[in-house]
């Protein structure tokens, strides 16, 4: 994988530079814009046709030619020639951490299930009526479906994202990133959003810091990792204001920005009814938005989630304002720490932006609090502001992180890390609170060869109305189960309401929406989860 898309990338994003103009030099830089280029191509395509082994085999190509045509291959070559005692190791351990068994729930649930659709049908228009988070498809995983056909189909592309990582890190010379790579070993087993978004804002917020001058770039690469995964909204807010105030540019950076906003806008209103997934904001009236019922389940879960789930939604509908902050700032286990350590960094940075008096740290700041408020008014979970920690870090201590304190802090976490996968059942021993421990399935001898991933392919083919869908068999999620395929999760949300969803059309592609159900229809999905309930007490 490693071999093809690296090159691939590189083309592409070299054949970019020649018509929208260079952020800046270097592999990683060229590398990032191949990423963003090949993204939004995808996701156009996307909406009209599979993104199947023939548009993969088109786009290797074409990466491939503007390899060789542009002869990039010899910057590739000097490079690793000039770094290879200590980057090429660096890569092994990469490699070593993304060969591991997934465990994030969310590749089971929602990962995988979205790369599927989108390489065997495209976007599909109302798909959210089948399944809740399928209204997301994040342009990652459209890129990701893109190239998941041969070139990678264990879904590891977060391990070539983290050695464009590493090589920006070598070009730019800027250690402090070897202390941030450990931590993100641990999203590399699977397509999770979270691990491009942190790397990508990390390197903008570099080329900021370091006067980068390219507002049109910067701004277009800053609403990409927006549109990646909108909690990043703080990224793109201080890139316009970089551009808008310190550079005093006009207001023309914005246009290939705005164009990324537009698919992305235009994305999720195809996908789940509304603008931004999953909030329920600028309502269109769009025929194949979710049922109401659903989304005010999803707003209820999301408030509680909040929470650790601790709490029900009616007990938290009962919280004072001081008991909404308190209850939120102490929860039991881990989370709670959490939170308490996010306040901190919070008033950390805005003490160190009194004292430094820098216009670009104040713009920074502010971008940084808009997004805390943002995603402490929606849904506050410690997943959400993750990426605060890295840019207040990076922002407080880049000066103090010289190579060789970077390479030791570095090499002591990756030995923990590595034993924290190998070894779950001591890391749940040690933190109960830690729910995914016991997902991890540890160290196996065979990922050296192949990453370990998982095979389940057991399901069953029902049909309520004009929709014959597959249901799994003794298990919760359908990452393996053949389309279309329903987890019994959401058959019960759908049943609750009285409600199931049904073909738009003849195809798949033609889109979904949802009906009422009669009750003999109801009795029919009762049978559907009796049954499915047997099969997992066995």
């Amino acid at each position: 994988m490693i071999v093809i898309l690296i090159p691939v990338f590189s083309g592409f994003g070299q054949f970019f530079n020649k018509i929208a103009g260079n952020l800046s030099e270097g592999i990683a830089i060229n590398l990032m814009m191949g990423i963003f280029s090949v993204s939004m191509i995808c996701s156009f395509l996307a909406f009209f046709i599979p993104l199947n082994i023939f548009v993969e085999s088109v786009s290797i190509i074409l990466g491939l030619f503007f390899f060789f045509y542009f002869r990039i291959y010899k910057r590739f070559w000097n490079f690793i020639g000039k770094n290879k005692l200590l980057f090429l190791p660096l890569v092994f351990i990469i490699i070593f951490f993304g060969s591991f068994y997934p465990f994030i729930l969310d590749h089971f649930g929602y990962y995988v299930p979205t790369v599927k659709w989108i390489s065997q049908i495209g976007l599909v228009q109302g798909i959210s009526n089948l399944d809740l988070l399928l209204g997301q498809m994040s342009v990652w995983h459209i890129l990701q479906a893109g190239f998941s056909n041969f070139a990678d189909p264990f879904l590891r592309i977060n391990v070539m994202v983290l050695i464009v990582y590493l090589i920006y890190t070598f070009e730019k010379k800027s250690w402090i990133h070897l202390f941030f790579l450990p931590i993100l070993f641990l999203l590399t087993q699977s397509p999770s959003p979270d691990l491009p978004v942190i790397a990508f804002s990390l390197i903008i917020l570099n080329e900021i810091i370091n006067s980068n001058k390219n507002c049109a770039l910067l701004f277009a690469l800053s609403m990409f990792v927006f549109a990646i995964k909108p909690t990043m909204i703080w990224l793109p807010i201080f890139a316009f204001f970089y551009s808008l105030l310190i550079l005093k540019s006009n207001l023309k950076f914005t246009v290939l920005g705005i164009f990324v906003l537009i698919l992305f806008i235009f994305k999720n209103s195809w996908t789940f009814g509304f603008p931004v997934f999953p909030v329920q904001f600028l309502d269109l009236g769009l025929s194949w938005k979710p049922n109401p019922q659903l989304l005010q389940n999803s707003s209820e879960t999301a408030i509680m989630k909040t929470y650790d789930m601790q709490y029900q939604y009616a007990d938290i509908h009962k919280f004072s304002g001081f008991e909404y902050i308190k209850n939120w700032l102490f929860l039991n286990g881990i989370k709670g720490k959490i939170h308490l350590l996010f306040i901190m960094s919070l008033l950390i940075f805005f003490v160190y932006s009194l004292k430094k008096k820098s216009k670009v740290i104040w713009i920074l700041f502010i971008s940084i609090f808009i997004k805390s408020v943002l995603v402490l008014l929606f849904s506050a979970q410690y997943r959400f502001f993750l990426d605060v920690f890295f840019v207040i870090t990076f922002i407080l201590l880049n000066e103090f992180f010289t190579k060789k304190i970077s390479l030791v802090i570095f090499s002591t976490l990756s030995v923990f890390f590595a034993g924290f996968l190998s070894f779950p059942s001591v890391v749940t021993e040690l933190l109960p609170s830690f729910k995914l421990g016991g997902f991890m399935t540890g160290f196996n001898v065979n990922q050296f060869y192949k990453p370990a991933h998982f095979e389940l392919n057991k399901y069953k083919t029902h049909q309520i109305g004009n929709l014959k869908f597959n249901v799994v068999k003794n298990y919760p999620f359908s990452f393996d189960t053949p389309l279309p395929a329903i987890s019994p999760q959401f058959i019960q949300e759908d049943l609750d309401a009285g409600i199931f969803p049904q073909l738009k059309g003849k195809t798949l592609k033609e889109g979904f929406i949802w009906r009422k159900i009669s009750q003999e229809e109801k009795l029919k999905i009762k049978n559907v989860l009796e049954e499915y309930s047997k099969q997992s007490l066995k």
